[in-house]
């Protein structure tokens, strides 16, 4: 992860650090110092888990459109969207279906790592072969709530329902709501059929929905109003450690009331490290992963790129494709007691 502090003192590095407490994995592999093969190829495309209009789309077409100039012969980056079952449609795509020639790349959610785990729904792949080219961010989940909702406070959840939306099974908006209510007794009554957050900020416009689990950037990105005028509460934050934006808001770990319940929430969040992640086929040639690893991270200190992310919001913080091959590995050395724990909670 590069050395580029988002808030103050609180850089990428200490996030992860924070994520790593209580897991143990062993080093990855070191990466192929060959030299790369020849890529001749005219067009990539980028297939994108979620539908239009959220926060992966706006990064996956914000990259889109810089990435191709840095890898050889610069090939056209085609992004086509492939919602599906929290971006589980993509992966096993990727995994399963996809030529390994570097020509499809896709980006997936976050807690996709942790449905082979856990079991939610139908995983076909395995993170750990998965070629993890990079992440352009880290992230700070937060539990939102609609004005008008009775919820006003993470205490409110404990006496009072909040109808909360859910963008697929695979991904957080599901997973923090269902898991939190089983563990730590919070009263959410969750409704699917979502494809993205853009859908789900209409669908508490139009009172479809009181609330929300979101990425903090994206309410920022879609709703900058939404914050600073007390549309919604930000009921909870989680994440590998507290955003100091975030001051008076409670961090999901403080709310724990056991060693246990603090390691299977710990878990739960595990994600957030991982970002908004891109990723190749398994079984991709060294070479060609270095090729496609380097673009990555040329295109997160490329000018034009960094320049239309903050136009568009977005914050760089990048965590490079080792690390996150890493920290999948971490993930899955949790000990087994933990991750079956979390599975049976989310049923």
């Amino acid at each position: 992860m590069r050395d580029k502090p988002r808030h103050g003192t609180d850089t990428v590095a200490s996030r992860a650090a924070a994520l790593a407490l209580g897991l143990t994995v062993g080093l990855a592999p070191a990466a192929s110092a060959q030299a790369a093969e020849p890529f001749s190829l005219s067009t990539v495309h980028l297939i994108i888990g979620f539908g239009p209009g959220g926060n992966y789309d706006l990064w996956a077409r914000t990259l889109a459109r810089h990435y191709g100039k840095h890898l050889p012969g610069q090939p056209t980056i085609v992004p086509q969207n492939r919602p599906g079952a929290g971006s589980y449609v993509a992966a096993g795509h990727m995994a399963k279906v996809a030529p390994r020639d570097g020509s499809v790349i896709a980006m997936i959610s976050r807690d996709a790592v942790l449905g082979p785990l856990t079991r939610t729904t139908d995983a076909p792949f395995d993170p750990r072969a998965l070629s993890w080219l990079g992440s352009p961010a880290t992230e700070t989940n937060v539990c939102i709530a609609y004005h008008t909702a009775a919820v006003k406070t993470a205490q409110d959840l404990f006496v009072r329902q909040l109808t909360i939306a859910n963008s697929g099974a695979g991904t957080g908006t599901y997973t923090y709501p269902k898991v939190l209510g089983a563990l730590l007794g919070m009263k959410f009554k969750i409704v699917g059929g979502y494809t993205s957050s853009a859908e789900v900020f209409l669908a508490m416009e139009r009172g479809e929905v009181e609330g929300f689990c979101e990425s903090l950037d994206s309410i920022r990105n879609r709703r900058p109003d939404w914050l600073a005028n007390k549309t919604v509460s930000i009921l909870f934050q989680g994440g590998a450690a507290p955003n100091p934006d975030l001051t008076g808001v409670p961090f999901i770990l403080d709310l724990a009331r056991t060693p246990e319940e603090r390691a299977l929430i710990e878990f739960l969040y595990a994600g957030q490290a991982i970002g908004r992640p891109f990723i190749a086929p398994p079984g991709l040639p060294p070479d060609r992963l270095k090729v496609l690893r380097d673009a990555f991270d040329a295109t997160m200190t490329d000018p034009d790129f960094t320049a239309e992310a903050t136009r568009n919001g977005l914050v760089i913080e990048e965590v490079t494709g080792e690390q996150l091959t890493t920290l999948v590995r971490k993930i899955y050395a949790t000990p087994k007691v933990i991750i079956d724990k979390i599975t049976a909670l989310m049923k």
